[in-house]
Formats: C-alpha cells, sequence, structure tokens
C-alpha cells in the first residue's frame, strides 16, 4: 500500500500552518459554506489533534480540503476534497486491499480503501460526490473512485465519477483496476 504518515502527531509548526492554509482557502470560497463560522471550525480542529492530522494528510496527497457544510443532527463540520483534479498523491490505486491482495502480477502502489483507512477519512460517495459538483467543476481530466455499494464489489466492480461534456457521470470498472488518473476523494467530519 501507498505509505502514509504514521506519526499521526503534527508538530506546533505544521498545525499552526496547517489552520493557516486551511483558513485561507475557507475564506477564498465563502459559496462552499455560507453560514458557517470559521472560528467554531478553528476550535474543533485544535480540539481533536487526530482529525487536523487527517486534514493534514489530505493536504499533503493534494486533496486541498475545505469545508462544505454542517451536520444538522451532530454538528459536525464535513470536509471535502476541494482540488479541481482528483488528488494526485493519491493515484494510481485500485479501489480497495481485497483487490489489490487478488492481483498477482502487474499490482497497483496499493488501494483507495486502504489507503484513505491509513488516513482516518472515508471516500465520497455517490450523493457526496453529486453534492461537491454544485460547488464547483471538478474533475473535469481526471476521475474519483467513490464509495461503492456492496452488491457491486460482491460482483467484482467498484464505481467512480468525473465531470464530463459539462455533467457529471457515474463509471464502473473491476475494482482491481488502476489508472494514473484516478484517484479518489475523501471526506471529513469534525
Amino acid at each position: 500500500m501507498e505509505r502514509v504518515e504514521t506519526k499521526k502527531k503534527l508538530s506546533a509548526k505544521e498545525r499552526e500552518e496547517l489552520l493557516e492554509t486551511l483558513q485561507a482557502r475557507f475564506e477564498k470560497n465563502m459559496n462552499r459554506h455560507k453560514s458557517v463560522d470559521w472560528v467554531k471550525v478553528k476550535a474543533k480542529l485544535e480540539a481533536n489533534s487526530a482529525k487536523l492530522w487527517s486534514l493534514h494528510i489530505m493536504e499533503a496527497t493534494g486533496g486541498e480540503p475545505d469545508v462544505v457544510g454542517q451536520d444538522s443532527k451532530s454538528g459536525e463540520y464535513i470536509f471535502f476534497d476541494c482540488s479541481t483534479q482528483t488528488p494526485s498523491g493519491r493515484v494510481s490505486l485500485c479501489y480497495d486491499d481485497q483487490e489489490l491482495e487478488a492481483r498477482k502480477e502487474h499490482k497497483p502502489k496499493g488501494s483507495a480503501v486502504g489507503m484513505a483507512t491509513a488516513m482516518g477519512i472515508e471516500l465520497l460517495t455517490e450523493e457526496e460526490y453529486f453534492e461537491l459538483q454544485k460547488l464547483g467543476e471538478f474533475d473535469t481530466k481526471r476521475s474519483s473512485w467513490i464509495k461503492t455499494p456492496a452488491e457491486i464489489r460482491e460482483l467484482g466492480g467498484a464505481l467512480y465519477c468525473d465531470r464530463r461534456y459539462g455533467r457529471v457521470f457515474v463509471g464502473h470498472n473491476g475494482a482491481d483496476s488502476y489508472y494514473s488518473g484516478r484517484a479518489f476523494r475523501g471526506s471529513l467530519r469534525v
């Protein structure tokens, strides 16, 4: 599997730099979170070092995480990878570890589900991916694996999404396939 930092603790400098990056992105993209207050988001982040570490890894792999909403029931802030194209630090991954282990030749460097788990995040669902696409135009040149329903996985398939011709598409591949132009987008609740 693609190696993800395992120390899971940020230095004071890394923490401050990440919070500054997240705040700048938050302020630049207010259309993604109109009714959310950065001071409250920052307070939750500062109180949860594990979630801050996950955001650090999302950032380090090219995800450009940003707040896209707040859960009305739990109060959690929802972050998605908001990079224009699927994160470049997460490409050439098959869908999950089951397919990674089953593949005998030309193995990919890891799996999307395995890497997301190591990062402490979840793959976007189909619904979340469509919600992201309402905030801008994403994946116009690349594609992103999405969380695949069990009945499709049982048949050996996995789903991905992208935007082409002005609309969002859901496609399928064998879960063992991998491409340099496909990665995955993650979500994190804080």
